[in-house]
């Protein structure tokens, strides 16, 4: 659980592409870290948003995650000067396993800014 961010970090959370963070870390990020209302993905404030949900609110395809995943490192690189702390992205109300978050991830070299969750090392 991340309740506070230091200096230069960003708290990644999972989001729906419309950009309503009603709860859980999206909701957090929206209070306490920046998230803005109707941004769906990106980063924003001290959060990024890694849309996990479509639209209809739907889970998002695996496509859809995979692309999200090469702009979330994309966005680490180009950021090094930030530490990028990850929560369990997808895991909660879309309905991905833990597993196949970390196997989709593995896919791709990871940026050394990008922190996982502990318990995914």
């Amino acid at each position: 659980m991340i309740n506070e961010l230091k200096e230069k970090e960003v708290f990644i959370f999972g989001s729906n592409k419309n950009g309503n963070h009603l709860g859980g870390a999206a909701k957090q990020a929206y209070d306490n870290f920046g998230a803005k209302w109707g941004i769906g993905e990106g980063l924003i404030g001290k959060s990024y948003a890694f849309p996990t949900l479509d639209k209809e609110m739907k889970k998002v395809s695996k496509s859809n995650f995979m692309l999200s995943i090469c702009k979330l490192f994309d966005c680490c690189n180009e950021n090094k000067d930030k530490k990028f702390l990850m929560t369990k992205i997808g895991c909660g109300i879309a309905g991905f396993g833990e597993r196949e978050v970390q196997h989709n991830l593995d896919y791709y070299e990871k940026p050394d800014n990008l922190i996982m969750p502990d318990d995914w090392i």
